[in-house]
Order: structure tokens, then sequence, then C-alpha cells
């Protein structure tokens, strides 16, 4: 089972600024939209179907992004996104936007969800499945602050261009 999960898309002009950078609020779609097709054909997990039936699903808490470098009008990206920590009612993303070719980084994303009883308006606990499930494709990443997660990638892209 893949444990790092890949998109490709293209920057659509409408989702652009004037200069024809992706505009900023347009990462985090692209980004959550990538992730949904993504859990759907790797995991076999359909969020909304899992809505419909048991009332739970997850909601944002939070997002931290870096924005590198600019996507641009019809360039094609790669997105990829990994779980990276887990609790019995929390998921922790991180997810990359590159070029086509992987070799630029455009933006780095951390985006916590929190599982969520659609009819109870509380937190829930994520089922015995979906922590086997969790606990089959985590990344764990070695930082725990975002910062410091940004700082050691792009050293480590540096030391791949150098190396």
């Amino acid at each position: 089972m893949n444990k790092i999960l890949k998109t490709k898309r293209k920057i659509r002009f409408q989702d652009c600024d004037p200069f024809n950078h992706l505009n900023n609020s347009k990462y985090l779609e692209y980004f959550i939209n990538a992730r949904e097709d993504q859990v759907q054909e790797n995991y076999n997990l359909d969020i909304f179907k899992l809505m419909k039936t048991t009332a739970q699903s997850w909601v944002v808490a939070s997002n931290q992004i870096s924005y590198i470098r600019p996507a641009v009008t019809m360039e094609s990206v790669v997105i990829e996104s990994q779980l990276i920590q887990y609790t019995d009612n929390a998921l922790l993303v991180e997810m990359k936007m590159w070029n086509e070719t992987e070799t630029e980084l455009k933006a780095l994303l951390w985006i916590k969800f929190i599982h969520y009883n659609l009819q109870t308006r509380k937190t829930a606990s994520h089922s015995d499945e979906l922590m086997k499930l969790f606990q089959s494709v985590v990344v764990p990443v070695d930082q725990s602050v975002f910062e410091n997660r940004y700082l050691a990638t792009i050293q480590e892209l540096k030391n791949r261009t150098f190396a």
C-alpha cells in the first residue's frame, strides 16, 4: 500500500492572480481536492460515503503553509501527501506541491483534521478499522514543529541539488 500519494494537476487560469500565480487561497483547494481523490483511489476510503453512513467525517482544525515558489497558469504540478501523525481523533497530513518533474518545491502544507460526529456536533474517535489503516500508512517525520520541518525540507532540497 502506498504511503506517499501523488496526483498530477494543472493550474487553471481562473485560480490565478493578475501575475498568473496561483492565488494563495487556491493552494488549499488544490491540496484538499487532491487528498480527497488520493485516499479514495489508494485506500478505497470515500470520505463522503463514510459521512453518509456514519455521520462522521473530518473537519480542518488548522493549516500551516509555506509558499516557496509560485505555481503558474497552465503549469502541471504534482501534489504529494502523506499522513505524518494520528491520534484517536485527529490526523496530521503533510502535503507538498512540486513542479511536474518534482525538482522544484512550490509549497509545503501541514493540515490538521479533527474527526467529528455531525449528529452530536462533537469530536469523535476513529474506528478500529480507520486506526489500522492509519497505522499501516503513517510516515512519521523527525520534526514536530512546522517551521523546523520547512527548514529541514529546504536543506534536504539544497543537499539534493549539490549532490
